[in-house]
């Protein structure tokens, strides 16, 4: 099979691979784009059936594509979302080859990158990675040898998926926060591992999160700026969007664990430190809502004060009497729910453009390789990086280089 020449070659048909065709067609520069099964596959296989999206529908929005919604202060479901890609992928038109993997991706001795796909060999002047954040299951070998049903959060469907019993859910960011409270509201006993966690109000002085983010310029932090935390906020746009708050869940009828140690058989130790995460995830949100009451003081704005908004509740037994031990059995869980978050995966790059961790070394989605950008990563340039609504901007200047790198 001959050796296919294109000048820019995208990999991946998500949202960054469309806007990255679209801000390409602005500028009139050819490329392709490569999808290894579907538009927006992620979405299609990888979230469950309940799932809410995170961010209200007013700040939903891919470049010069306006989100439809009859709720501007709605969350959309999964299917919302898909639909609304898909109509971006028709407006964008890209040209795009579904069903085409890269399996490798090098670079010759003049420069040209070589893409050897299953469905032949490419070569390009410039290559942008496109695949998204989240290419691979973060999964303990805790229970590994255990005969307990395991999924992790991107394969959960629905309560109906488990069987019958109590469920521990590993892992309290927000895939875990929403999975565990959907549990709860199905009937099921269920077991929340909580770690460190940075927990932020769903809405504050009668604005959601995402506004104040954007109103105070958080949303364009840039990762210099970032310090060493790497937490993402645990929020939910379940049941019309609420704050999440563990001592609520544990009112419930959650049991809350401390971080899932070691294990023995179907016995877990159980670490320490769980009154220390939840008095840290305080922090942080009694943080924000200082930095959001001097903002509003500062600007002016009218916007009423809400003191209810730093109201706690009592501890839970869970947390000042915590399990220090969980036998599995004992206790009846028959599922195991890891919502351990994910990994990048750039194995198939045969070229020296990560560091040793796997991450991709980059400024701004530009690599030090010459013609090899990056597009779509969290913090990319800037925390809404990865957003719906930031991912343009960021195709923006990988287009431009491209542009000059002709």
């Amino acid at each position: 099979m001959p050796v296919e020449t294109i000048k820019t070659l995208v990999i991946g048909g998500g949202q960054a691979g469309l806007v990255m065709s679209h801000r390409l067609k602005q500028r009139g520069l050819p490329h392709l784009v490569v999808e290894r099964h579907r538009i927006a596959e992620r979405w299609r296989s990888e979230r469950w059936d309940g799932l809410k999206f995170q961010f209200p529908n007013w700040s939903v929005r891919l470049p010069e594509f306006p989100f439809p919604h009859s709720d501007p202060d709605g969350f959309s479901d999964t299917a919302d979302i898909i639909r609304y890609i898909e109509a971006y992928a028709s407006f964008v038109a890209p040209p795009i080859r579904c069903g085409v993997e890269v399996t490798r991706l090098s670079q010759r001795e003049d420069k040209r990158f070589i893409a050897e796909t299953t469905d032949g060999t490419i070569e390009a002047r410039n290559v942008v990675v496109a695949t998204g954040p989240y290419q691979r299951n973060i999964i303990p070998d805790l229970l590994a040898d255990l005969p307990v049903f395991q999924v992790h959060a991107s394969a959960y469907k629905n309560p109906e998926q488990l069987p019958p019993g109590a469920v521990l859910v590993a892992g309290a960011g927000a895939s875990g926060a929403q999975i565990a409270e959907e549990l709860l509201e199905a009937g099921r006993r269920v077991y929340l591992s909580v770690g460190r966690h940075r927990r932020l109000p769903r809405r504050y002085r009668g604005r959601d999160l995402i506004w104040w983010l954007a109103e105070m310029q958080f949303d364009q932090i840039t990762p210099e700026e970032r310090g060493p935390a790497r937490l993402g906020p645990v929020i939910s746009g379940a049941y019309g969007g609420r704050t999440i708050d563990f001592r609520d869940f544990a009112a419930r009828g959650v049991i809350l664990l401390g971080h899932l140690d070691t294990a023995d058989g179907g016995v877990i130790e159980i670490a320490p430190g769980l009154d220390k995460a939840m008095h840290d995830g305080d922090i942080a949100y009694t943080t924000f809502l200082d930095t959001v009451d001097e903002y509003v003081k500062r600007r002016h704005l009218d916007l009423p004060e809400e003191t209810g908004a730093r109201a706690t509740l009592p501890e839970p037994p869970s947390v000042t009497a915590p399990l220090m031990r969980l036998d599995l059995a004992a206790e009846g869980i028959a599922s195991v729910i890891w919502a351990t978050g994910y990994g990048v995966d750039f194995s198939w790059i045969d070229i020296p453009v990560t560091d040793a961790r796997g991450d991709a070394v980059h400024r701004n989605g530009i690599s030090a390789v010459p013609g090899l950008y990056f597009l779509g990563l969290q913090w990319l340039s800037k925390m809404n990086s990865s957003f719906l609504s930031g991912v343009g901007d960021d195709a923006v200047v990988l287009a431009d280089h491209i542009l000059g790198h002709r």
